[in-house]
């Protein structure tokens, strides 16, 4: 759609996903009765900025996941991946591109509502686990409140900037100040969290001292 001029905003779910990838072509399992939705959105900042946009995503699927599951424990791993009680519940991937001079970016979001994959790399976990039948939520309800939530979070993050989203995120983020490791392409890094800065990479002191910038990765919190 957006290859042909309609760049949104808008939303695209499924119910059934054959080809779902996650970061660097990984395949995510997509078992029927998860979410698997994509918004298509116009964006104004410079492309380097565009990753802001899994910020805005991660907050509003913590609001979700909070809204239905209030009692438990919800937070969110650096940069965008929504933990409930320690384990994954979803997945955000972003892509970009530009048509016609325009920028727009696609951001794929995965929460796991009816059942969680096993023998992935993470512990993981799904919406109606341990719910009783009465109080699980229907996937229509699921949907609106991840669409409202993100239209909260990115009309604050474009009137007021990154900054708003990065004290939410800070305060809703597993890990920080204990013992990181950062597996990047050709090295890992290893250290303390200690922040995130004003562009959304995670703040690393190593045990020399330093303090790394990781801006991608496969990040592990002990």
């Amino acid at each position: 759609m957006a290859d042909s001029g309609d760049i949104g905003p808008l939303w695209i779910s499924a119910k059934r996903q054959t080809t779902g990838k996650g970061r660097r072509g990984r395949e995510w399992v997509s078992k029927t009765g998860n979410l698997f939705c994509t918004g298509l959105f116009p964006y104004t900042r410079t492309p380097s900025a565009a990753a802001q946009l899994s910020f805005v995503a991660a907050l509003a699927v913590y609001d979700t996941i909070s809204h239905f599951r209030p009692h438990d424990h919800t937070r969110i791993k650096w940069p965008n991946d929504v933990l409930l009680d320690g384990k994954k519940i979803s997945g955000i991937l972003l892509e970009s591109g530009t048509t016609n001079g325009q920028l727009w970016v696609a951001v794929g979001i995965g929460i796991n509502i009816a059942s969680a994959p096993q023998d992935v790399q993470y512990p993981t976990t799904f919406l109606h686990a341990d719910v009783v039948e009465q109080q699980r939520p229907f996937m229509s309800d699921v949907k609106t409140a991840l669409f409202e939530r993100f239209a909260t979070w990115l009309k604050l993050y474009n009137q007021n900037g990154f900054e708003a989203l990065r004290t939410t995120w800070l305060a809703r983020a597993q890990g920080i100040g204990g013992p990181v490791s950062a597996k990047l392409l050709n090295k890992t890094i290893k250290g303390t969290a200690i922040g995130m800065d004003a562009d959304g990479a995670l703040e690393v002191k190593t045990h020399l001292g330093n303090t790394v910038k990781i801006h991608a990765g496969d990040v592990f919190f002990s």
